[in-house]
């Protein structure tokens, strides 16, 4: 009788050995600029996809949804065929594939190490090479931020983007793997791109920026107990989390934004938004936090360190999570 074949582990048993991996390598390595990353395909693909999709005799809203459509389906089922070819060729080759993708969707050390290049630039050389480098990550003008309204917009960015680098592509990697992952991402990168309020994009872009509403909704609402026990671990102001989170998360015009940057302006006793300018045009936000204190050079390393053990629990309750499923099975 000849020797059984060992049974390939599948679904989720996979999951649970690349995620662990995806998220060791950003924080080892974070985004290597000369490393092949899906998300500038993304961004490529709707480059080329935009004009040709705007030719289409539909009207511009459907044009646009039918775009958004069409790219967050195909990274999609890309990424199920490179995942299941991995798969069949080799059980480690099937771990390295999803840990890969994984990685690519995931981005605390770059948010946490663009954030630190504000401050140190801030302290190093001044209030023009702050604005210069905080300009790299916010999009909102710069040039009349003082040295509190730069360093309170990294902290703004470093919490906003808690949800779309960290929460959201973990929590749909525990639901669908890497290729789940990858369509977030693919959301994600449209709103970013054409999901604006302005001339060019507020009908070709409205169905990609509620998209990206919907599928960050769960995700920014789980951040507020999160981001609490984190600022617990690390002996901040957690009750101040969740009361600051209950009165102020609905106050920004974005249905998902407040919750991350709430958590955080009570964790940090922070206070956060107001008005900004943006495409040369005064925004009124109402404020987060009204209150709290302004913003002070220590308030961007805080934030990091609360964003990167936020990131840490999020990744151990859905390991948590994927074993627990497995165990049910």
């Amino acid at each position: 009788m000849g020797m059984r074949r060992p049974e390939v582990p599948m679904g989720n048993e996979w999951l649970a050995l690349a995620l662990p991996l995806a998220v060791a390598l950003d924080f080892w390595l974070g985004d290597p600029p000369r490393m092949p990353h899906p998300v500038r395909w993304m961004g490529k693909a709707i480059d080329i996809l935009e004009p040709r999709f705007r030719g289409l005799k539909l009207s511009t809203t459907t044009a646009g949804a039918l775009m958004t459509t069409t790219l967050v389906i195909g990274v999609w089922l890309i990424g199920v065929i490179v995942v299941n070819l991995a798969n069949k060729f080799n059980p480690l080759a099937g771990i390295a594939v999803q840990a890969i993708l994984l990685f690519t969707c995931i981005s605390a050390k770059d948010l946490a190490n663009a954030a630190h290049k504000v401050g140190k630039s801030l302290s190093d050389s001044g209030i023009e090479a702050g604005r210069r480098e905080v300009s790299m990550i916010v999009g909102r003008e710069v040039d009349r931020l003082d040295d509190t309204g730069v360093i309170r917009a990294a902290v703004e960015t470093v919490a906003e983007n808690l949800v779309d680098g960290v929460i959201s592509p973990i929590f749909f990697a525990v639901i669908g793997g890497a290729p789940l992952a990858l369509a977030f991402k693919m959301v994600n990168t449209l709103d970013s791109m054409i999901g604006y309020k302005n001339e060019r994009y507020l009908e070709f872009g409205r169905f990609a920026a509620r998209l990206d509403d919907v599928v960050n909704y769960v995700p920014a609402r789980l951040s507020v107990p999160i981001v609490a026990l984190g600022a617990k671990l690390l002996n901040l102001d957690w009750r101040n989390v969740l009361s600051v989170a209950r009165r102020d998360s609905r106050l920004h015009a974005s249905p998902n934004a407040g919750y991350p940057e709430a958590a955080f302006s009570g964790a940090l006793w922070l206070w956060m938004g107001g008005p900004n300018y943006y495409h040369g045009r005064l925004v009124e936000k109402p404020v987060i936090g009204k209150g709290l204190s302004d913003a002070q050079p220590a308030h961007i390393e805080n934030a990091c360190r609360l964003m990167l053990t936020t990131a840490v629990l999020v990744y151990a309750f859905a390991e948590l999570s994927i074993l627990v499923t497995r165990g049910l099975s």
